[in-house]
């Protein structure tokens, strides 16, 4: 678990605009969360697509070399 951890914010650290990149989805979905009413149609599918996007952006620095 710790390995895994340091890979990531290592690969974070080295790639300044992925980690904007990756960040920002997880900010719109928060934002998203908050302001919901503004949003329109099903804004909790929106928030879990962004979320999901922020997850999986933070999973891909494990399986790089």
């Amino acid at each position: 678990m710790v390995k895994a951890y340091k890979k990531i914010t290592k690969y974070l650290k080295d790639h300044p605009n992925y980690n904007a990149f990756v960040h920002m989805f997880a900010g719109i979905a928060v934002g998203i969360m908050m302001t919901y009413p503004f949003v329109g149609e099903h804004p909790v599918r929106w928030a879990i697509a962004f979320l999901a996007a922020a997850t999986l952006g933070h999973i891909i620095p494990l399986f790089t070399k």
